[in-house]
């Protein structure tokens, strides 16, 4: 047995005992930086919605909070440990350097709005966190674009698995098109947010 066939078992395991919880904890470690793939825990748990076990937007709700919940502790981490902190135990947290410079600089890049768009992205969802809290960016700012953007990644996933029913497992060969569709409804938002949003607010700005 591989391990990538390992974790799933693993996942599914946790999955069939915890139910709901266990969505919440497996997401939570994954928010947590830790090497949980969501793809697999959140189609997993579309299918058991598929199958009757569980309810789907209860599914969706438990990923989505599991991931708010770990995103806050790794917030917390780049917030009170600094840069040092990161820097020193990222091996244990299975980051390194150039991750952790990247997703700064994407934060940098497109500010508090680099939470929302990052939580529909591979990748950067996951290690977002560490440099907003770094930069001790607003909690509740960063809790309600956390929360909205795992919401339609949790979703997405969610129903992926309940339409693909007992096959749910073929989300690897969907992923591909999953992604570049949801890559482009975030950058269409990133546009309309610099472009329309932030034009309107500077002329009501100019105006009082």
């Amino acid at each position: 047995m591989d391990i990538i066939t390992w974790a799933i078992v693993i996942i599914k395991d946790l999955i069939a005992a915890g139910g709901l919880a266990g969505i919440f904890f497996l997401m939570t470690l994954e928010s947590m930086l830790l090497p949980v793939p969501s793809e697999i825990v959140m189609t997993f748990g579309g299918w058991l919605a598929y199958d009757g076990r569980l309810g789907l937007i209860g599914i969706i709700l438990a990923g989505t909070f599991g991931c708010l919940a770990g995103s806050l502790i790794a917030y917390y981490i780049g917030y009170y440990g600094g840069r040092g902190l990161v820097h020193r135990y990222g091996r244990t947290l299975h980051v390194d350097e150039k991750t952790i410079d990247g997703a700064e600089s994407w934060f940098k890049k497109h500010g508090d709005l680099a939470i929302f768009g990052s939580r529909l992205l591979p990748v950067v969802r996951t290690f977002i966190s560490l440099p907003a809290g770094l930069a001790k960016m607003n909690l509740t700012r960063f809790c309600i674009e956390t929360f909205v953007g795992s919401l339609i990644w949790c979703a997405i996933l969610g129903y992926a698995g309940y339409l693909l029913g007992a096959n749910w497992e073929a989300i690897d060969k969907l992923m591909g098109p999953i992604t570049i569709i949801v890559v482009i409804v975030t950058v269409a938002v990133l546009v309309w947010y610099f472009m329309f949003y932030k034009k309107s607010k500077a002329r009501s700005e100019t105006k009082v």
